[in-house]
C-alpha cells in the first residue's frame, strides 16, 4: 500500500518503492512474491483499474486522497486479476487499509465500491473491438491508446495482442555469472547450495534466471561477487561488441555499470574500459559494482556523452552506445513507464541518440567497432538513427552480427545482417535493438 501510494503521489520508481516497503517487514519468499505481483500489477493495470472503479464510483477517483485511491486500486486489482484470492478477502483487506490510513467513512466507501465492482464481474462493458479496437485493446491490456494505435498499424491485430500480453507478463529476474570468478554451471550449483533456485537463460551463456529467491543482496554468492543483476538482452549488446583483451573500449552511456563490467569480463580484465556518464551517483554505484566483481580496468568518468573526444578521439578500439530511449521494449519490467511516455518523445529522442552516436564514433580508431543499442522496439529510435549515421558520417558501414551472437539467434540474422531487433512476444525476452558498425580503415 505504501509503495503504491509513493508511486502514484511522488512518481517513485516501483522497484525502489517496493524495496523500501519490503524492508520494513520480514516476509517469506512467497509473500514477497505476492506483494511484488500486487504492486507491479496494480501499477501496470492502472488505466483499466481506474476505468473499472469509475463504473461504480459516484465521484472522480482522482479527487480522492492518495491512500483511498490506492486502497481501491489494490482491491480492484485482486478482484480483476488474482483469481486465487477470494473476492471477500480482497475487499476486506482493502477495507482494513482504509481504516488504517483513513477513517470509518473511508472504509465504508471502499467496502461499497469494491463490493459493487465485484457484482459487475465478469461482465465489464469493455468497448466493442469491432467499432473501437484501439480503446478495446487499451483497456483490455492496460496500455495507452497512442501506443496501441501505433502497434496495430505496424503489427496487425494478432501480433499486437501478443505484444500487449507479453508486456503484462512478469519478467524473469536475470543475473549474469561473473566469468572472472566462476562459470554459469558452477554458479548454478553454488546457488543451489545456498537455497536459491535458478535456471539457464534463453540466449546468453552467462545468463541465469532466478526463480524463488530472497532479496538479491542477501544471497551469499552476490556478496562474493560471483554474479550481478543484468537483463539478458543487455548482455547481447556487449556480446555484439565482442571486445578483445588489451583493447581500449568506450562505454559512452555507462549508467550503473551492468554493461561496463560485462565488457571488462569479456576482456579478461585486460585493457581499458572508459565508462562515461553524466550522473555522479551512477558512477559511484558503477565503481562499487566493479570493486565487488573484482574488475580493475574500468575508468569511470563524468562526461556528457554528446561531447566525447579530446584524448579519446580516434583512439578507441571499440565503443558501445546503449542510448537513452523511450524504453518501450521493456514495459513489462517497468510497470509505471507506459503511463509516463508520450508519443512526442519519438520525435525528440532520436536527435539526442544521434548526437551521442556521432560523438562516440569520433572516438574510434580506423577499423574500430561501434555498437548502438536501445531497449526500444520503435524504428525511429533504432534503424532510423543508424541509417542517419551511415548517410551523414562517411567511413562507417554495418558489420555482420552473426559471428558475435549466440547460435540460437541465427534465424533472426542473415549472413550479412548488422542489425537485430528482439521483440518480447516473438523472442521471450525484453524488446531490444542492436546494430554493429565498423569504421573503415
Amino acid at each position: 500500500m505504501q509503495a503504491l501510494r509513493d508511486i502514484d503521489l511522488y512518481g517513485a520508481f516501483p522497484a525502489l518503492a517496493l524495496d523500501r516497503a519490503l524492508s520494513r517487514h520480514e516476509l517469506s519468499p512467497p509473500d514477497r512474491g505476492l506483494a511484488t505481483e500486487i504492486v507491479y500489477g496494480a501499477t501496470r493495470r492502472r488505466n483499466t483499474l481506474d476505468w473499472a472503479l469509475g463504473l461504480v464510483l459516484s465521484r472522480p477517483l482522482e479527487g480522492l486522497d492518495p491512500w483511498t485511491r490506492n486502497a481501491l486500486r489494490l482491491g480492484a486489482y485482486q478482484l480483476l486479476y488474482l483469481d486465487a484470492i477470494p473476492a471477500h478477502a480482497a475487499v476486506n483487506e482493502a477495507v482494513e487499509l482504509g481504516k488504517r490510513y483513513g477513517h470509518a467513512g473511508i472504509a465504508k466507501l471502499i467496502n461499497g465500491v469494491l463490493r459493487g465492482l465485484a457484482r459487475r464481474l465478469p461482465d465489464l462493458p469493455y468497448p466493442d473491438p469491432a467499432t473501437d479496437p484501439v480503446a478495446h485493446l487499451a483497456l483490455r491490456h492496460s496500455h495507452p491508446e497512442w501506443l496501441v494505435r501505433r502497434w496495430l498499424a505496424r503489427f496487425g491485430w494478432a501480433e499486437t495482442v501478443a505484444l500487449l500480453e507479453a508486456d503484462n507478463a512478469a519478467p524473469p529476474f536475470t543475473i549474469r555469472a561473473n566469468r572472472l570468478r566462476t562459470s554459469r554451471e558452477e554458479l548454478l550449483a553454488q546457488l543451489g547450495r545456498e537455497g536459491v533456485a535458478a535456471e539457464p537463460g534463453r540466449y546468453h551463456p552467462q545468463a541465469l534466471n532466478l526463480l524463488e529467491h530472497p532479496a538479491v543482496t542477501e544471497i551469499p554468492a552476490f556478496g562474493r561477487g560471483l554474479f550481478t543483476v543484468q537483463d539478458e538482452t543487455s548482455m547481447l549488446a556487449t556480446a555484439a561488441l565482442d571486445p578483445r583483451p588489451g583493447d581500449t573500449v568506450l562505454d559512452a552511456c555507462a549508467g550503473l555499470g551492468g554493461k561496463t563490467t560485462h565488457l571488462a569480463e569479456l576482456m579478461g580484465d585486460d585493457g581499458r574500459v572508459i565508462a562515461t556518464d553524466i550522473h555522479p551517483y551512477k558512477l559511484e554505484q558503477l565503481r562499487a559494482a566493479a570493486a565487488r566483481l573484482g574488475v580493475g580496468i574500468v575508468e569511470a568518468r563524468r562526461a556528457d556523452a554528446r561531447e566525447l573526444g579530446g584524448e579519446l578521439e580516434g583512439r578507441a578500439d571499440a565503443a558501445l552506445v546503449d542510448a537513452p530511449c523511450t524504453g518501450l521494449g521493456v514495459l513489462r519490467r517497468r510497470p509505471d513507464a507506459r503511463w509516463k511516455k508520450r508519443e512526442s518523445m519519438l520525435d525528440e529522442m532520436p536527435e539526442l541518440q544521434y548526437e551521442i552516436l556521432v560523438s562516440a564514433a569520433r572516438c574510434l580508431r580506423p577499423g574500430g567497432v561501434l555498437v548502438y543499442s536501445t531497449c526500444s522496439i520503435e524504428p525511429e529510435e533504432n534503424g532510423a538513427v543508424v541509417r542517419r549515421l551511415l548517410s551523414q558520417q562517411p567511413g562507417f558501414s554495418l558489420d555482420p552480427l552473426r559471428p558475435h551472437l549466440p547460435a540460437s539467434l541465427e534465424p533472426d540474422l542473415g549472413p550479412g545482417a548488422g542489425e537485430l531487433q528482439l521483440l518480447p512476444h516473438r523472442h521471450g525476452v525484453d524488446g531490444f535493438y542492436v546494430a554493429r558498425l565498423r569504421r573503415e580503415r
